[in-house]
């Protein structure tokens, strides 16, 4: 005999594992850590810097 299920508990589940696998992908697309970001803000700030300094005088 086949294996009686819940219809709702079997759709609630694949709900959560569809929402997992958006969710990991969405951390992969995205997601970086608050030092990740702080760090590449200096970078472009200081190339900014850089940039700006080397500009000859405008007319």
């Amino acid at each position: 005999m086949a294996e009686i299920i819940n219809l709702r508990q079997a759709r609630k589940a694949l709900k959560r594992r569809q929402g997992e696998t958006i969710a990991a992908a969405n951390r992969a697309k995205f997601g970086r850590t608050k030092a990740e970001r702080l760090s590449q803000t200096s970078d472009q700030d200081r190339a900014a810097r850089l940039l700006e300094g080397a500009r000859r005088e405008q007319d």
